[in-house]
């Protein structure tokens, strides 16, 4: 009897522990319970839920900045799900809709004419992950190059401060040898 008891309640902490959390649903607490998902996520989450419950992973991954599809797939791995739903990769349409506002911008640039067709060609779906991924890159050489900045700032005002202190030094003996002469 005493072993039915044990494994009934080793079964509920196991089911309790891989209950899913569905994102319309959840407080904080049961959002920041789901690894990944910390207090300023869950915060971004709660605030746009007010604004009307999540439709889909689609419709979370756009309203909630700072979540991306690995992230998502992450979460979800967690236990995380929209509408009961666990992620299961971005279906065809967002993604083609996301491809076609830089395509669009592009055709509108290069002919001004003849405007977008609001379908994006089968190449502009790697230009469109490409101008994705720039953003963090740029990012990434902005900040690799204001740290060398920093760093050849550093080393000019340690050459002038050597510089201050040699002069310094010097001064003495040049007046004593002018006092000589």
């Amino acid at each position: 009897m005493l072993k039915k008891i044990l494994a009934l309640v080793a079964m509920l902490y196991a089911a309790a522990c891989f209950a899913a959390v569905d994102v319309n649903k959840a407080g904080a607490a049961e959002l920041d319970s789901v690894k990944g998902i910390g207090p300023a996520i869950s915060t971004k989450i709660l605030d746009e839920r007010k604004k009307g419950n999540f439709k889909d992973w689609n419709d979370f991954i756009e309203r909630v900045k700072g979540v991306g599809e690995g992230n998502a797939a992450k979460f979800s791995n967690e236990g995380l799900t929209v509408n009961g739903t666990p992620f299961k990769g971005v279906t065809a349409a967002p993604t083609t809709k996301k491809e076609t506002k830089p395509a669009a911008k592009a055709d509108e640039k290069k002919v001004d004419a003849k405007p977008a067709t609001g379908t994006a060609p089968a190449a502009a779906a790697p230009t469109a992950k490409e101008e994705k991924i720039d953003p963090k890159a740029e990012a990434k050489a902005k900040k690799e190059a204001e740290k060398q900045a920093k760093a050849e700032e550093k080393q000019k005002k340690a050459a002038e401060a050597k510089a201050k202190k040699d002069a310094k030094a010097e001064a003495p003996k040049a007046a004593a040898s002018a006092a000589k002469k």
